[in-house]
């Protein structure tokens, strides 16, 4: 299977972080501490290693001057694991949060998960 550019990206993301979690705390902490990172802030480490993305919709906020919202459906690879997740993406096509997140060892459970999403 040839890796693509986007692939390539997505498992980088993981690995720089863990390098530099190494750098600052050593080896042997640094994929423990990855996890919390990525647990902390998972909406913003789950776009950016997207490698499939979908649009659900707009996505209503009650609050009164909300701003432009889209559910955004995304496949991806992060750490060694498949995922898909349902985010809320802004008009600035930035992440603001994660409504759901399933990981799954196999690319096609994974790819079928992804199509079902709605």
């Amino acid at each position: 299977m040839a890796i693509s550019a986007q692939s390539f990206y997505a498992n980088s993301i993981y690995e720089r972080l863990v390098a530099g979690l190494e750098i600052e705390f050593g080896s042997d902490a640094a994929a423990a501490l990855a996890e919390r990172f990525i647990d902390a802030e998972g909406a913003d480490f789950h776009w950016e290693a997207r490698l499939r993305e979908r649009c659900l919709g707009a996505y209503e906020s009650l609050e009164e001057e909300a701003e432009l919202l889209e559910r955004v459906a995304v496949l991806g690879w992060l750490g060694d694991r498949w995922f898909v997740a349902v985010l809320i993406i802004d008009d600035r096509h930035e992440a603001q949060a994660m409504l759901g997140l399933r990981r799954f060892e196999e690319r096609i459970d994974a790819e079928g998960a992804f199509a079902t999403l709605h």
